[in-house]
């Protein structure tokens, strides 16, 4: 028997093992010390080639760790309404797994009409969660860019024609990602307004427009949301590609407003070495396996940060100082991701995730129009209801380009409203009127639709248009504002028909409605994702009240859009110029005297809001008193004077000391450059508001001094404007229901 002393010692041998093994762990690695110490750490014990290799990538979807260190690759998805199926190692081919489909989310331009940032929130985790489950590092999403025209085949990924309400719901969405331990990754910075000639086209934009309309979502998402990760853009600026802009990435972004995070090139949008190295990418991604034209063995050594990066390092033409920055980018990522000590476990397809999906889509799907109160329907007196339509039993989430998704399950309306428990006694007839790919068949379904329609109930029309047929998707901008495949035609037959007919459009931007005024009911329905149908049945039949709002204007007609009037858009040209420059969207129809069709932030309901008595803190305050934080604060009183539920939005906009109207502005022939023309009137505060039935609420605003602030290019940087402000409390652009004046003093 060993002596008691020696054992007692065995004992403290043992137990003193892991106390000397934990203070001989790396810096990097202990989770305890800040994220900048453990990147100094990391950095200082890499190889020259080991940091070359963390800033390109090594497949389609993934760069480098540090294998040595133990420090994990980086992962990324496409995004932002979901997280996309599994590809190949190096080609763009599904890799057929069978645990990859996703719960589909709305596309995000209807989130951006539910105009409600803690939904937003709720919608950036369960993505997140998602992402997370799925071990992905980065989810490329949220896309932030203005939509500029309708034709933009990419406007499904993005937050509408206001820079306030895309960043708003952009920094939550945002915060609702990261916290789940994985990086956002805002996009297409910047001034990727249309998909024609995305490659090549430069974008010819007033300072003006470029920092109050174009950047400030992008801004927002780096200030208030703390986004880790920017994706650049495929256009140029400035002639220079906004993958390795020097304006833009160096100056603007990280130099500007202090973006810590890493910037990635989107997919083939890299196109010089040393522009890249030195005006700010990170981490190169590409198309093709080179980067350039086709595949080859070790072909990712290739791209423009890869090897030819190596060697002019080691030929002394350009120093370390720039990769060092780069690298430190991306081990900061990884420390906040995969190496973070409290990252949360993941979910994936979960009923949770289903139930976000489905209230985003009720919240956000947009009634607009609702003649003799038709909707919603009486289930009760109704024996036959006559759904027309592709769209009524089409699944969305696939096509688009990068927003594709495998979806898990995706119930389409037709299915919904034939389970719906409410239903279940009357007889639900499908007709489709039409078939995209079908044009050959386009007149014998027209007319079997229509001659059903007398007969029926009520009609209900599911059109819109595709995220794919160069309709909604990515590569290539719409050539037509009207409805694709004779949709126009066919809903005003069926109305003809049968005057109980009610249009649901499944879209993502604004279409033509030459139908508008013979039709009772519209309701715009988007791409909703899993939950689609299910949320369609809930708005159509009163389940729910509708509470979205337009984040985007529709015109009557493509002319009435500046960009058009101006024939500033031209989807043959490698010039894109923004000679509307802040006149965009209700901008452009404030200052040309237009009305829209339906305005930017327009909806109705299911039940009646009053606007009672606006209280204003201040009216007058002095520019001093705002850049020290003062603020003007809004209570607006609402009441519910109807019968149901529903929830209401307040917008608050400011119109300008030296704003007009163009008056001027009264043809196309000889229209002048509007690049400096100040708007009269913009968005700069709202609120969403849940109110029962019979009661009253208060929507609190506030007015900081970036309400009051404008870029200035003599400065090259924003200040306070003095002045006469009118403060609209509105229910849409041209809805106003109380003014008042704001002096705001030098």
């Amino acid at each position: 028997m060993k002596p008691k002393h020696i054992m007692i010692a065995a004992v403290f041998r043992l137990v003193a093992l892991p106390f000397a093994a934990m203070a001989q762990v790396p810096v990097y690695l202990d989770s305890s010390a800040d994220i900048e110490t453990r990147v100094e750490d990391a950095l200082s014990r890499m190889t020259l080639e080991e940091k070359i290799a963390m800033v390109h990538a090594q497949s389609k979807f993934s760069s480098p760790g540090v294998p040595r260190l133990g420090i994990p690759e980086v992962w990324m998805s496409d995004g932002p309404h979901g997280v996309r199926a599994e590809t190949l190692w190096d080609e763009w081919k599904a890799a057929g797994w069978t645990n990859d489909a996703c719960t589909a989310f709305p596309c995000l331009e209807c989130l951006a009409a539910t105009w409600n940032p803690s939904l937003a929130q709720e919608y950036g985790k369960a993505l997140g969660e998602e992402a997370r489950y799925r071990g992905k590092t980065v989810i490329l999403g949220p896309g932030v860019n203005i939509v500029r025209t309708p034709l933009c085949g990419r406007n499904h990924e993005y937050m509408g024609e206001d820079p306030l309400l895309a960043g708003t719901l952009a920094a939550e969405y945002i915060r609702g990602v990261q916290s789940c331990g994985v990086a956002a990754c805002a996009k297409h910075f910047a001034l990727n307004n249309q998909e024609a000639r995305r490659h090549s086209y430069n974008a010819v934009v007033s300072d003006a427009a470029l920092h109050e309309l174009y950047l400030p979502a992008f801004r927002t998402a780096v200030r208030d949301g703390g986004v880790w990760a920017m994706m650049g853009a495929y256009n140029k600026y400035g002639n220079e590609h906004c993958c390795h802009n020097g304006l833009l990435v160096r100056a603007i972004l990280k130099d500007g407003w202090g973006f810590d995070g890493v910037f990635v090139s989107d997919w083939g949008g890299t196109h010089d070495t040393q522009q890249a190295v030195r005006d700010g990418l990170d981490i190169e991604f590409g198309t093709h396996t080179d980067g350039l034209s086709s595949g080859e063995r070790n072909a990712y050594d290739d791209y423009f940060l890869a090897r030819p990066y190596l060697e002019l390092i080691r030929c002394g033409a350009i120093g370390t100082e720039e990769l060092d920055d780069k690298v430190r980018r991306v081990l900061r990522l990884i420390f906040r991701t995969t190496m973070a000590p409290d990252r949360p476990w993941g979910s994936f397809g979960s009923k949770a995730h289903s139930d976000v999906a489905r209230r985003v889509a009720e919240e956000g799907f947009v009634l607009l129009k609702n003649d003799g109160n038709i909707l919603p329907l009486s289930a009760g007196r109704l024996r036959r209801i006559l759904v027309v339509g592709w769209n009524a039993q089409l699944k969305t989430a696939w096509g688009g380009g990068s927003a594709e998704l495998k979806a898990r399950y995706e119930v389409t309306p037709l299915d919904a409203l034939r389970r719906h428990p409410s239903l279940t006694d009357v007889n639900v007839e499908y007709e489709p009127g039409y078939i995209w790919n079908r044009p050959e068949l386009a007149d014998s379904l027209r007319r079997a639709a229509v001659s059903k329609a007398a007969s029926a109930d009520v009609v209900l029309f599911f059109g819109g248009l595709l995220k794919w047929d160069g309709k909604d998707g990515e590569g290539i901008d719409r050539k037509l504002y009207n409805l694709p495949y004779g949709q126009d035609k066919l809903i005003s037959e069926l109305a003809a028909a049968n005057p109980r007919t009610v249009v649901t459009m499944v879209a993502a931007s604004a279409v033509a409605m030459p139908w508008n005024a013979g039709v009772p009911a519209i309701l715009y329905a988007w791409y909703g994702g899993s939950e689609a149908g299910n949320a369609v049945a809930s708005i159509l039949l009163g389940d729910k009240s509708p509470s979205g709002r337009l984040p985007f204007t529709i015109y009557r007609k493509l002319d009435d859009c500046g960009a058009h009037f101006l024939d500033a858009y031209n989807s043959d040209s490698d010039v894109a110029d923004y000679r509307e420059g802040r006149l965009v969207g209700y901008r452009w129809m404030d200052a040309t005297g237009r009305k829209a069709l339906y305005p930017f932030g327009y909806g109705l309901g299911y039940t009646e809001f009053r606007y009672g008595h606006v209280g204003v803190s201040s009216a007058t305050l002095s520019a001093s008193e705002l850049e020290e934080g003062a603020a003007v604060d809004i209570d607006v009183e609402i009441v519910n004077a109807g019968a149901r539920d529903g929830m209401e939005t307040v917008q608050a906009y400011l119109s300008e000391p030296d704003a007009a109207p163009l008056r001027w502005l009264k043809g196309r022939s000889g229209a002048p450059d509007c690049g400096d023309a100040v708007p009269c009137k913009e968005l700069k505060a709202f609120a969403k508001l849940h109110i029962p039935a019979g009661g009253r609420s208060t929507a609190r605003l506030k007015l900081d001094k970036s309400a009051f602030e404008h870029y200035s290019p003599a400065t090259g940087g924003y200040s306070i404007t003095p002045g006469r402000y009118i403060l609209s409390i509105a229910r849409s652009s041209e809805d106003i229901r109380h003014t008042c004046i704001i002096h705001i003093k030098q």
